[in-house]
């Protein structure tokens, strides 16, 4: 997690004063109906201006305790120095209290000096390639050029790899320790090693050094130009050099069609049909709130909703608006109210008693995990099955990003916000990105700025760079509720005031995960095989949090393992399931597409675009405006 830009000095007045009179009235009484939800398109309903959202409690402290932490929070990144001394306090002292740990890891050390010596005498009387005796990480790529198994630059990779190796020994071996504060030190150091990576600099990579020899140093001055441009391009907020080809409703979100419905919070697209009949259910997506939607409607060949409608399937999605300052006061209730149950009454409007197969994708499939049990709770049956990409609702084992969760760093993102009154979208960019450095920051500064290389921006990498922000009360709220407390796992979530719980499901839910997801773990992801009493399809395929979602026929070097657990079935751990579920090459879309015509009713006519008769007339047409929002 991280911090925001400075605050804008528009949104200096009125730090803590109430939402503007234009969003109170698009919010939903406690209890409204479908009727009152969808009054006015526009999201200015009378009724709804019954509703009055309150500031978001926080216990009283001083403001200049509170600009303060702001301060430090722009000068760490957003990281709290109380929460990594804490961790470093804990792994030392207890270090200090393990001499024989220590002595172990002296004769680790005196062993991997031998081993790095030994290994540079057979490389300087070799001339032959020598690849590092020691193996990185799978997912680590620095040294896989065949100038690192050359002398001396082999020599310089193993020194660092044995370096690397034993600093994972020393920070996560401490016994006594607590878990959470030894994955942080490890985590720290692993990032401080990173910067001196032999691979990050001119004089110790192979590769670098020949091409500035070849050219004379011209790559390095390219190198500093690019360097130049994305300062530039960092200050002024512009989309990273080559993202202009990728222009939304002209080269990426153009499937055709028309956005339905629209209250302050989101945009309601209904997408055109392609097929002369569909299945009798639509499919409703909604993606996270951090994302703008059209992931999942990027080109026409590699877009999840052009390929459902293909299938016969009618598609409406939501597309979220960008909050400002003065949206600050918006909470997850009224992202589950304005968003999800909006979106289905809308829906219901258009399509009659038909149900609805309900997608959510990453933090938008644990808001509709959350909105699906507050439904079954209620007895409201309007949904026909529930699928997950890459969603969680237990946040025990979230993965690294878990690793800075706790109060004091909750507290600092919290007085940060509220100095501006949202999470800049900039700033979880960079959390993101510290969770794969290496591929994500130190090979865009060797590539771009040591090797002269500008990397090849295609559609996904264009996406990324075009998120939006969260308002202060939601962030807080799900930070606490979800990452700190994990109440919804754990039965202590609260919707309009009664406890709801995945176990009142009903519907077949259908869950997907990514072998190398770094922020919504495969095996978290598992975890609705016993969270709930359904009937649950858990899918894994190949690829990360996003490669692995959108992946279209046709793409190489695609698998994915696939099993359903009946509601009455054993439960098998995570493990013993990847080991004994057999691999099918291609594409996971296929087997979705697949499960959803078998669990739809029937073949229909295609539903009107919107419902004009019940107020429902198309606005514009797709991608609509929200997605235009910076």
């Amino acid at each position: 997690m991280s911090v925001s830009k400075p605050r804008d000095k528009s949104s200096k007045e009125g730090i803590f004063v109430h939402m503007p009179t234009n969003v109170q009235n698009a919010l939903p009484p406690p209890h409204s109906n479908a009727t009152a939800l969808l009054t006015d398109q526009s999201g200015t309903r009378s009724e709804a201006a019954k509703f009055k959202p309150t500031s978001l409690p926080t216990p009283e402290q001083p403001e200049l305790d509170r600009y303060v932490h702001y301060l430090i929070a722009r000068m760490t990144g957003g990281l709290s120095p109380a929460a990594c001394a804490e961790a470093f306090v804990d792994w030392g002292s207890h270090m200090a209290v393990s001499p024989g740990l220590q002595l172990e890891l002296m004769g680790e050390g005196i062993r991997q000096w031998m081993r790095l010596l030994a290994f540079t005498q057979q490389a300087m009387g070799s001339n032959a390639a020598l690849p590092p005796s020691v193996e990185p990480q799978p997912h680590d790529h620095r040294f896989v050029s065949d100038g690192w198994k050359q002398y001396p630059f082999n020599v310089f990779a193993e020194a660092f790899l044995l370096g690397e190796e034993w600093w994972h020994s020393a920070t996560t071996r401490v016994r006594g320790a607590e878990k959470q504060s030894l994955n942080r030190v490890d985590f720290i150091t692993r990032q401080m090693l990173d910067v001196f990576a032999p691979a990050n600099f001119v004089a110790t990579n192979p590769d670098v050094l020949s091409r500035t020899q070849s050219e004379a140093g011209l790559n390095l001055l390219r190198g500093y130009s690019n360097y130049l441009d994305d300062v530039k391009r960092l200050r002024s907020r512009e989309a990273p050099p080559g993202a202009e080809k990728f222009k939304v409703g002209e080269t990426v979100a153009v499937t055709p069609g028309k956005v339905v419905y629209r209250n302050h919070l989101i945009e309601l697209i209904q997408y055109e049909p392609t097929t002369e009949t569909v299945h009798a259910e639509p499919v409703l997506i909604v993606p996270a709130w951090i994302m703008k939607y059209y992931i999942l409607d990027l080109r026409p060949e590699n877009s999840l909703v052009k390929y459902l409608t293909a299938q016969g399937f009618s598609v409406f999605i939501i597309s979220w608006r960008n909050p400002d300052a003065g949206d600050r006061n918006l909470g997850f209730a009224d992202y589950r109210r304005l968003g999800v149950m909006a979106a289905i009454d809308a829906i219901t409007r258009i399509v009659g008693d038909r149900k609805i197969h309900a997608t959510g994708y990453c933090l938008g499939g644990t808001l509709l995990s959350i909105a699906a049990s507050a439904m079954a709770n209620e007895n409201d049956d309007r949904l026909a099955t529930l699928t997950l990409l890459a969603a969680q609702a237990d946040f025990r084992e979230a993965g690294e990003l878990t690793l800075f969760i706790d109060e004091s760093q909750i507290t600092l993102l919290e007085d940060m916000m509220a100095e501006q009154g949202f999470l800049d979208s900039a700033q979880m960019a960079g959390a993101f990105q510290l969770l794969r450095s290496n591929d994500l920051i130190w090979s865009h500064v060797v590539n771009d700025y040591l090797l002269g290389e500008r990397q090849p921006v295609f559609d996904l990498l264009a996406w990324n760079s075009d998120a939006t922000r969260m308002p202060y009360r939601m962030h807080s709220e799900y930070l606490r509720s979800l990452f700190l407390n994990n109440d919804f796992a754990e039965g202590r979530f609260k919707v309009d005031g009664r406890t709801i719980a995945l176990t009142d499901l009903r519907v077949p839910i259908f869950a997907i995960g990514t072998e190398t997801d770094h922020v919504a773990p495969w095996r978290s992801v598992y975890k609705f095989n016993i969270l709930s009493d359904t009937s649950v399809t858990f899918l894994l395929t190949s690829g990360g949090h996003n490669a692995g979602i959108v992946s279209p026929p046709g793409t190489p070097h695609r698998s994915y393992r696939m099993a359903t657990k009946l509601a009455n079935d054993k439960f098998v751990d995570p493990d013993t399931w990847y080991a004994t579920t057999p691999k099918t090459e291609g594409s996971w879309w296929t087997a979705w597409a697949e499960w959803l015509a078998r669990m739809s009713t029937g073949i229909v006519d295609p539903p009107s675009m919107g419902s004009p008769e019940n107020g429902l007339k198309p606005l514009c047409p797709a991608p609509g405006t929200y997605v235009l929002q910076r």
